[in-house]
């Protein structure tokens, strides 16, 4: 990854609570609990799994740059939706906490000279990983779930003809 790479990811990993509010306007409130099948999640319980995951991202970037060669704890996303009821978690909570953790790693992220970004670490899932390889992942986070969330739209669109 280049510089001019690296810092339009950082940019737009930046921008992510505006992409994630401005992308939840597409889709109306009162749908969001619709689930296209038992095993497939709400965009309500999208909505906490992205905080939830934020908050480990947190902690992630955290290690790559005060601990190279630390190890990242994977989770079992689908448990925790489970365990923790994303189904009645408030997402107006998460969508704030999103903002924070967001912000404040974005602050940190940009004034790391370009030397921290080889920095590895062992993902207990994935294996090694660099930090470049983590911005990549959740730069693209969000916009993948709201495309996943377009998919929950479109299936709640079609069962209310």
């Amino acid at each position: 990854m280049t510089d001019n790479e690296r810092q339009a990811k950082i940019e737009a990993y930046g921008a992510a609570y505006e992409t994630l509010t401005n992308g939840l306007k597409a889709f109306p409130t009162e749908m969001w609990v619709y689930k296209p099948s038992p095993e497939e999640w709400s965009i309500h319980e999208l909505i906490i799994h992205i905080t939830d995951s934020e908050a480990n991202s947190f902690v992630r970037a955290r290690r790559f740059i005060a601990e190279p060669g630390a190890s990242l704890m994977g989770y079992d996303e689908n448990q925790w939706g489970i365990a923790l009821n994303y189904a009645g978690q408030s997402t107006e909570a998460a969508i704030e906490l999103f903002r924070w953790l967001r912000l404040n790693t974005y602050n940190l992220i940009k004034a790391q000279p370009a030397t921290v970004w080889a920095n590895m670490a062992i993902h207990s899932e994935s294996g090694p990983m660099n930090m470049a390889t983590w911005l990549d992942i959740y730069e693209r986070h969000v916009p993948e779930h709201l495309a996943q969330m377009a998919g929950v739209y479109a299936a709640w669109q079609a069962q209310q003809k």
